[in-house]
């Protein structure tokens, strides 16, 4: 038995990294917010900056959909809910249309949302009507809504660009390159945006950008032309409140900033109350029957991390008291006796796993992976510039690559703490999520 909802949507993807996807995504979604209509974006594939920028633009949280990590039934349902509240959708793809597996073209096929192509047509002139025609056409069940051509040159250029395309359809409008259409850059991507005075007013840089476009002249009627039929199984799962009466502390401040806003509604649904702390600025961790020390960037602010003494001393009465601790990522790197700059500095940190963090400049994972734990497997993935120096014996529940038995990231376990690169997806598995925030043996 499915329920339906029809809504405008366009899924926002690229031949390739670095095109220019987050700056029109946020660009679109502000130049329409301005204009009173109903927004709502949702970022393809695991990914927790884009969203910052994509929130602002938009005014609405924002939320992932990945076809293996959150799962086709969760995509369905959460782009159900979005169509019965909204104007239009936007979903921000990951690298290029084809890439990956899952890949961005796979949701657009599955849910026949249609696809814009930005192209970065600096250096460009009719290969890029080559190169949007063979997006269009490489796989032939896939919709379409056209191309944006981006850091054009002058309006000579776009007019060489919009006489390269072979449907004259197809042509959305050219961006022209500007030095404030660009968000800084670092190690994992883009400089997020609470990191800047002026985030708000890049991205009404963006939207400013696209008011010569097609899409700047269409009312909401004319985004009917991208309508999307979504459907909802009727299927709703009960979940059982296996956190209720549990208060969950969570980490969050500008060095532990990688939180899903999906995985904090998991929480809730599983029955815990959850509250928040800086392991920067407090001096203590409140009172709680669970930690959560999420991933961010502490790599950043190693002095401030190590000289809040009692703060680590907070945490240290904690694990004493056998309080569960998951740490992921940032978090988990911070526990550990040291850091290791690629340079070759030292940096003490709180020394609660014994071992050493070494940054280095190139990728020390990355991908979809899962752990299998008693109760079911726990989807995620993984993203870091470090590698872990320690002899600390790895846990059964070590993770794996998706859909393989290869050796993914290791779960380190000391006491009442697990500690992982892997990033887990809490909704995937509510039982092996509830046993991460109880007492071994207590689920």
């Amino acid at each position: 038995m499915y329920s339906t909802q029809v809504c405008p949507a366009i899924l926002i993807s690229a031949p390739a990294s670095g095109q220019g996807k987050t700056t029109i995504t946020c660009g679109i979604a502000r130049l329409l917010a301005r204009r009173g209509m109903k927004i709502r974006v949702f970022k393809y594939g695991p990914d927790f900056i884009d969203p910052y920028w994509l929130s602002i633009a938009s005014s609405q949280p924002v939320y992932q959909l990945d076809m293996w990590m959150t799962g086709e039934d969760y995509c369905r349902n959460s782009l159900y809910t979005a169509a019965k509240e909204s104007d239009l959708i936007l979903i921000e793809g990951a690298m290029g249309l084809y890439d990956g597996e899952p890949s961005a073209a796979q949701l657009a096929i599955h849910f026949q949302i249609p696809v814009l192509t930005v192209i970065d047509a600096s250096s460009m002139a009719g290969t890029f009507g080559a190169l949007a025609h063979g997006l269009k056409t490489y796989q032939e069940e896939l919709p379409w809504a056209g191309v944006l051509a981006n850091r054009v040159a002058s309006d000579g250029h776009a007019q060489m660009l919009k006489s390269a395309i072979r449907d004259i359809e197809d042509w959305n409008g050219a961006v022209f390159h500007k030095s404030d259409l660009e968000i800084p850059e670092r190690h994992l991507g883009l400089v997020i945006t609470n990191e800047l005075e002026d985030g708000l007013q890049r991205v009404d840089a963006f939207a400013d950008a696209l008011e010569k476009t097609t899409l700047a002249s269409m009312s909401i009627e004319d985004f009917k032309k991208w309508n999307v039929k979504f459907e909802k199984p009727d299927n709703d799962k009960l979940i059982k409140p296996l956190l209720s009466g549990k208060t969950i502390a969570i980490a969050r401040d500008e060095a532990f900033c990688f939180i899903y806003e999906a995985n904090l509604e998991a929480l809730k649904k599983l029955g815990a109350d959850l509250t928040f702390f800086s392991l920067l600025n407090d001096e203590r961790a409140p009172k709680c029957d669970a930690l959560w020390l999420p991933g961010g960037y502490p790599e950043l602010h190693l002095d401030r991390l190590y000289t809040n003494i009692s703060m680590r001393n907070s945490l240290g009465e904690l694990i004493e008291q056998d309080t569960p601790i998951w740490a992921e990522c940032g978090g988990m790197m911070c526990l550990f006796e040291q850091l290791i700059s690629p340079d070759g500095v030292s940096h003490p940190m709180w020394g609660f796993l014994k071992g050493s963090i070494l940054m280095q400049r190139k990728l020390g994972g990355l991908g979809a992976q899962f752990m299998e734990f008693e109760h079911g497997i726990l989807r995620g993935h993984t993203f870091h510039y470090s590698v872990c120096d320690t002899d600390m014996p790895v846990s059964q529940y070590a993770s794996k690559k998706m859909n393989s038995d290869t050796p993914g990231e290791a779960l380190y376990q000391s006491g009442s703490i697990r500690a992982s690169y892997f990033h887990a997806w809490f909704s995937s598995n509510y039982e092996a999520t509830a046993s991460l925030f109880l007492p071994k043996n207590k689920l």
